[in-house]
């Protein structure tokens, strides 16, 4: 025994002698071993303040996320507005365009295609008013564009091409055809801006002359051109160039006696070979490089410092694994070994790992290397989303705002199971409304509309239209109709949706009695409450759910046990 002597001098204790007797006999190594495991476990599960306050450990992580969400946050932000102007400057170019070659274009497109034809006379006048259009674009143009240069340094010339059944002859008063499906193309008229003074030439009118034909299929008509997004300017970023690919198609694949003409424009940018710009855009572009830099460090940091903390977190696991295992002759139960294994650290590797190369894409962008935007902003998105995304765990820490982590974590299980049951009885309503309804109601001609016609329908939006739409020329099948969206109606807003919304109720309703009367222990909770009893362990099936969300309220019972 080991007997220690305090002697105090404090005037408010008059005591004289303190003393304290301790029995070295019971400090085994074992028990030694047991209250370090103890101890670390503890630590582990505490929140950055509490372990600041327990050994004076400044919490690096939170400051590296809290400043790694600013900055993501705030590069996100100057490439949207970046790419906003991009996305500005291309729709208005294909505005502009269709306006510029589509005759009688309304600025209206019909489904997808942009106007219709419907006599021989207004295929003709529509093809004509291309190359019209096209021969004094530079005096039509309010914008800077201009022809595309082929390898010659010449200017590209427009191409129309027409595709047609490689023999048939139609007679339609006598109920007889005969037609070779086999498509043939025909020869392409190339049209140079040169030969033409204002107005299409004749020798080109005439090369033109015989496009129409009963066996006709289509007409495409093709050329390129160029132009400069000035816009980026005002944003102090360097213009882009930009190379448009022009294709309008006559499309009389019908064979109806409606002509539909199609545009296509595909635009691609990239850099200018020659430029010269003063101001302030150069040196903006410079300290943009030097921010996203900067963004990737802090990246790097915060993927370090989580992977360092997984690995940690798996050799305490495997500590108390084998602690276990020896001293009690039990394995751990699944809730405890996945409270090692922390989701949320996995989460913000994959966002910073995305940020990192949606930053160097951003960097390439704005040095003019690299045009392709679109595959930039899902990077960055969706590292921002994920950044966000895990501000969560750090809200989980206090018990009021742990409400939404553990309903989502108790519910989801029975939710998945719930949905994957109503995804068979919702694939069976599209396939048959798309078999049925398509030829007569045009929200259900392909089986993505469909889909997406009757999600809106599940959530009360578009109601009357969607019946109002249907054409009521079949008897039969306007019958049916009603049947079909009435039952599906009632079946997914009064029953699907009710029983939906009652698994998250009860999940919620179970947390919040949780929270009230206590979670069930498991053996991690009995262990850092140093209680011997592991055998009466609480489950989920002692208290009527299958999933225990006590473990996600380990550091509230952790940092509460002194």
């Amino acid at each position: 025994k080991l007997r220690v002597f305090l002697i105090t001098t404090s005037p408010t204790l008059m005591a004289g002698f303190v003393f304290c007797t301790f029995n070295l006999s019971t400090l085994t190594p074992d028990v030694i071993k047991e209250d370090t495991l103890r101890d670390d476990l503890r630590y582990y599960f505490m929140s950055p303040c509490e372990k600041y306050r327990s050994r004076r450990i400044l919490p690096w992580k939170l400051g590296v996320q809290i400043l790694k969400i600013i900055m993501i946050t705030t590069q996100l932000i100057l490439f949207g507005l970046n790419n906003q102007l991009v996305v500005s400057y291309q729709e208005e170019n294909r505005m502009a365009l269709k306006n510029l070659f589509l005759k009688d274009y309304s600025g209206m497109d019909e489904d997808d295609y942009s106007i219709s034809v419907y006599t021989q006379q207004g295929v003709y006048d529509s093809l004509f008013y291309v190359l019209d259009q096209y021969s004094q674009l530079g005096n039509l143009s309010v914008g800077p564009i201009g022809y595309a240069d082929d390898e010659t340094g010449g200017v590209r010339p427009l191409v129309v091409c027409k595709r047609y059944y490689k023999r048939g002859t139609l007679e339609p008063s006598d109920d007889a055809y005969d037609i070779d499906a086999e498509l043939e193309h025909g020869v392409c008229v190339c049209v140079w801006v040169v030969y033409l003074c204002g107005r299409p030439a004749n020798n080109q009118i005439n090369g033109l002359s015989f496009l129409l034909c009963s066996r006709l299929v289509d007409v495409e008509i093709t050329f390129h051109l160029k132009g400069i997004n000035l816009q980026s300017v005002r944003a102090r970023e360097l213009p882009d160039c930009y190379a448009f690919s022009v294709t309008i198609t006559l499309d009389n694949q019908g064979h109806s006696g409606k002509m539909k003409i199609f545009m296509d424009i595909d635009s691609v940018s990239s850099a200018c070979l020659e430029w010269k710009i003063s101001g302030t855009a150069q040196k903006n572009t410079q300290y943009l490089l030097v921010f996203d830099v900067f963004v990737i460090m802090i990246c790097i940091a915060s993927a370090v410092l989580c992977t360092r903390s997984i690995v940690l977190a798996v050799r305490l696991l495997q500590r108390f694994t084998r602690f276990f295992q020896e001293n009690y002759n039990r394995k751990l139960c699944d809730e405890d070994q996945s409270e090692f294994l922390n989701g949320w650290y996995l989460l913000i590797i994959v966002s910073d790992l995305l940020a990192i190369v949606g930053s160097i894409l951003k960097m390439e962008i704005q040095a003019k290397s690299l045009t392709n935007y679109d595959v930039c902003s899902i990077f960055l998105g969706t590292s921002t989303l994920m950044v966000w995304f895990g501000v969560i765990r750090y809200l989980g820490y206090f018990e009021k705002y742990n409400v939404l982590i553990l309903t989502m974590k108790a519910a989801f299980p029975k939710v998945l199971r719930f949905c994957c049951c109503a995804g068979m009885i919702y694939l069976g309503y599209t396939f048959c409304g798309w078999i049925v309804l398509g030829p007569y109601h045009e929200k259900f001609e392909s089986l993505s509309r469909v889909a997406e016609c009757l999600f809106s329908l599940l959530n009360g939006d578009d109601m009357f239209s969607t019946f109002a739409q249907l054409k009521d020329k079949n008897a039969v099948v306007w019958f049916f109709s009603r049947a079909y969206l009435y039952s599906f109606i009632s079946l997914f807003i009064y029953m699907v949706l009710s029983l939906f919304i009652a698994l998250i109720t009860d999940a919620y309703d179970t947390i919040k009695n949780y929270q009230k009367n206590g979670f069930p222990l498991t053996d991690l909770h009995k262990f850092l409450r140093e209680l011997s009893d592991f055998d009466s362990v609480e489950d989920g099936s002692q208290t009527g759910v299958g999933f225990n969300p006590l473990c996600c309220c380990q550091r509230y019972v952790s940092n509460r046990l002194e």
